[in-house]
């Protein structure tokens, strides 16, 4: 074992990391010319309330659907404003109210505690209280996001709701008990996530190598991705030189499986993070046309359902 998993050391080196990591996106994919009408809430979770910025697509004469925004940065990072280009993509190009939430960050919470939160925010944004209408509701996140909207989708099978419309799990680590350093890349060493960064992650995060076995850890690893029949629908995408391609595709085909698969896209010639960390403003643009499509047609079938 190397000296990295030790729970002790990890914690440094995670909150080192984070405590060092730039939030702002890359200048080409910024969006500038997109504007966005937000506010700041404090969102209460069985682990205390936690903030988030809504973002609010133009008025209409009814209630939008909402789509809960759950952001990267492996467990351990937590800038939510990092998405905030895509969350005024989707809530002006989808008609949507974008929650984009935080969550409890490893080592100082640790698994199940941001699951759960990412769950109650889900649950609190389906509200019949809210101004916007909770039974077209959507999650979504990229890397560590997308792992956790995936298992706040398996909670809301597991606990019979909130019903969710879509899941989108975007280039997201869906399986924690297999060593980065196994996981193949068509760029080897100079792919983005490199094999120390996801061993300090992921003990800062789940420091018992069993637990991550959990389905909410790890829902692609071995048997975890079957009987998932009545889950959300899932867009799933994965980036063509990122080590967590191949766990993607597999949960994909899980998901498919059992009809559950609205789309798996593989993004090609890009890496982890391409939205946030490159330059790469066509292929960014393309892909959150992509995912705005789909949350537009979920929702709409979801509203389709509702009134039937």
């Amino acid at each position: 074992m190397s000296i990295l998993s030790r729970r002790p050391v990890a914690d440094v080196l995670a909150r080192a990391f984070a405590a060092g990591v730039r939030p702002a996106p890359r200048p080409a994919v910024r969006l500038p010319d997109i504007p966005g009408r937000t506010e700041v809430v404090s969102v209460p979770t069985r682990h205390g309330e936690v903030a988030a910025t809504v973002y609010r697509p133009s008025p209409s004469p009814t209630p939008p659907a909402v789509y809960v925004n759950v952001h990267g940065g492996g467990f351990v990072v937590g800038h939510r404003e990092q998405d905030d280009p895509w969350c005024r993509y989707l809530a002006a190009h989808a008609d949507v109210v974008v929650v984009n939430t935080d969550y409890a960050l490893a080592p100082t919470r640790r698994f199940p505690t941001p699951v759960e939160q990412v769950y109650d925010v889900l649950r609190w944004a389906s509200a019949g209280e809210r101004d916007w209408d909770g039974t077209r509701l959507c999650v979504g996140g990229q890397s560590a996001g997308g792992n956790l909207a995936a298992a706040a989708s398996r909670l809301a099978l597991r606990e019979r709701g909130p019903d969710v419309a879509l899941q989108v799990l975007h280039y997201a680590p869906l399986d924690l008990v297999t060593p980065a350093g196994a996981k193949r890349t068509p760029i080897g060493a100079r792919a983005v996530l490199r094999p120390w960064m996801s061993e300090v992650f992921d003990t800062a995060y789940v420091p018992d190598v069993t637990r991550r076995r959990d389905p909410l850890a790890s829902p692609a690893w071995g048997t975890n991705g079957t009987g998932l029949a009545g889950i959300a629908p899932a867009l799933v995408i994965t980036a063509e030189y990122d080590r967590l391609r191949d766990e993607g595709a597999s949960y994909a085909a899980d998901l498919d499986a059992v009809g559950a698969l609205a789309e798996y896209h593989d993004v090609t010639g890009v890496d982890h993070g391409y939205n946030i960390m490159s330059d790469a403003a066509d292929v960014t643009d393309r892909m959150y046309a992509l995912i705005a499509e789909h949350v537009r047609r979920r929702t709409q079938i979801a509203e389709s359902d509702r009134d039937a």
